[in-house]
């Protein structure tokens, strides 16, 4: 009964945030020019910024990265639509345009440590505190999200991780292939597989995570999950796991994933346990 009331508020919670009309403050990334061309001029990396009440704010913020293989970005299940959800928490909430890779296999890491570092640049304006800065991403935008978890530094380093079913490694055979040739290329040199295989640079300083995937994910194999959370677990990162047995792929905040409700009460009770 307990479980049932406390689902039933979770719903209604949910329903509320969504109906709320909000509009994001959209920002250019890059004021004057990216440090690499992808060779795409009209592929302008952007933030668009959603601030919780003043009232309500905690200091905490989230960059959020898409996914959609580094070939395009489902922007709105898996970026906008989350706004509401972590604002009514207090939390601030960045959801990152990064530019795909057309070859520039460094384009989508760029941009996603400037994003991190504009967060940092604005957190007076944006009342938010600068060591409580996660990373959050799904699919290929999970492999992004986690390259910054395990390789950026100073004020490009994530304080938290948030992935959905991400892409975590770059080998053959468990890795999703689109992702791979999309950003590495169709024959990348092992030194680049290895960069990018993100399970074999996990560290004592690697920051703790909540992790969400069904089992019957036919797309991206959740294989690349338990990689990584091998690695989390023997350096004693505190992670959150979570396996649903039905979901498939790329489910995002759609309240047609069999487990949303769950889902999101688990997400809530770990973003307050620190």
């Amino acid at each position: 009964m307990k479980l049932k009331k406390t689902l039933l508020f979770c719903a209604m919670l949910f329903a509320s945030t969504m109906t709320q009309a909000q509009q994001g403050l959209e920002m250019d990334l890059w004021p004057s020019a990216p440090k690499t061309s992808n060779g795409d001029p009209n592929d302008l990396a952007k933030v668009t910024v959603f601030l919780p009440k003043k009232e309500l704010a905690t200091g905490r913020a989230i960059v959020i990265c898409p996914g959609g293989g580094y070939h395009h970005l489902a922007f709105e299940k898996e970026g906008t639509l989350w706004a509401p959800f972590f604002n009514a928490q207090g939390i601030a909430v960045i959801v990152l345009k990064y530019r795909m890779p057309h070859g520039a296999w460094n384009v989508p890491r760029e941009d996603a440590e400037e994003a991190m570092r504009l967060v940092r640049r604005m957190a007076d304006t944006w009342n938010i505190n600068t060591n409580d800065i996660g990373i959050m991403g799904f699919s290929a935008g999970g492999h992004l999200a986690s390259t910054i978890a395990t390789h950026s530094k100073g004020d490009a380093a994530a304080n938290f991780q948030i992935l959905f079913y991400p892409v975590i490694t770059m080998e053959q055979g468990t890795t999703h292939q689109g992702s791979r040739e999309n950003l590495l290329g169709k024959k990348p040199k092992r030194k680049l597989l290895n960069e990018f295989s993100n399970e074999q640079h996990v560290t004592a300083h690697t920051p703790r995570a909540f992790i969400a995937l069904a089992s019957d994910d036919k797309s991206v194999s959740p294989l690349n999950t338990i990689l990584y959370y091998e690695e989390l677990c023997l350096k004693k990162i505190p992670t959150s796991l979570h396996v649903y047995p039905k979901g498939g792929h790329g489910f995002g905040i759609l309240q047609s994933f069999p487990n949303h409700y769950e889902m999101m009460q688990e997400l809530r009770e770990w973003l307050r346990s620190f």
